[in-house]
């Protein structure tokens, strides 16, 4: 039987979903609702301050807007794969429990956190529409593609990520040092034609960069992103997460007795 056939699997991820969504945010008024309006309003903070300095987006009239189809697959890929790295630490009591796998935690705080990102792009996204003059044309199906492929992205590399530092505590330190200048390698406040060779020949195999490209071309009207591919995008997820989850399959129990 496979791990999605199991008949207990869905009730399990969602009490573990419901478990995390008590113990991170129970004890404050409004729940895990701050988990939605934490990351918004420290997103639309940062747009107002940077829209002052940055008056003349590269693409568009918004500066907020544009800022925020770079910042939102950045901050997404860094919540959701952070959660996945710790997700054995965080439900390790649990496991004791006949029910519950080291899958089952991954799922959950997986969905969890894709959840609470998707919610927190919408709702910004949406104001920005609403409350100022963009002349942005969504287009939802490719907004879609880009999120179910940062999902992906973000399942393989948060899943090899709980694998390493599993093995090896050192790689989260690493991991921290790498993930600072993807921030501004990931077309941020630029776009990716902006680039001069040789360099944006190497920024390419920046995962993020295509999905930032997919983000605006599903906003911009004219802007095709020529460079942004899915097929590597999905091939790239998918790859490290059957990785990972024959990693972690085969090494599991090394890694729970050492946490």
């Amino acid at each position: 039987m496979t791990l999605l056939a199991r008949p207990t699997l869905w009730r399990t991820v969602g009490a573990l979903m419901l478990r995390e969504m008590s113990t991170t945010h129970g004890r404050v008024p409004g729940g895990y609702l701050w988990a939605v309006a934490e990351p918004l309003a420290g997103i639309a903070l940062l747009s107002a301050i940077f829209a002052i300095g940055f008056h003349a987006p590269a693409l568009g009239l918004s500066f907020p807007l544009f800022y925020a189809t770079g910042l939102l697959p950045f901050l997404a890929f860094s919540d959701i794969t952070g959660k996945l790295a710790q997700a054995l630490n965080f439900s390790r009591p649990l496991f004791a429990y006949p029910a519950v796998g080291v899958f089952d935690a991954i799922l959950a705080r997986f969905l969890l956190a894709v959840l609470t990102q998707l919610a927190v792009a919408s709702l910004l996204l949406g104001g920005i529409l609403f409350l100022s003059e963009t002349r942005a044309t969504p287009d939802l199906a490719i907004l879609a593609q880009a999120a179910g492929l940062l999902a992906v992205l973000s399942l393989g590399m948060g899943a090899m990520n709980c694998l390493l530092i599993g093995l090896a505590p050192l790689w989260q330190r690493i991991w921290s040092i790498a993930m600072r200048p993807m921030f501004l390698a990931s077309g941020v406040f630029f776009t990716f034609e902006q680039v001069p060779l040789p360099w944006r020949d190497l920024l390419w195999w920046n995962p993020l960069i295509h999905v930032v490209g997919l983000v605006r071309r599903g906003l911009y009207p004219g802007y095709d992103a020529a460079y942004a591919s899915p097929t590597y995008l999905m091939a790239l997820g998918l790859g490290v997460a059957l990785l990972a989850g024959i990693g972690l399959g085969r090494w599991h129990r090394d890694i729970l007795s050492d946490l």
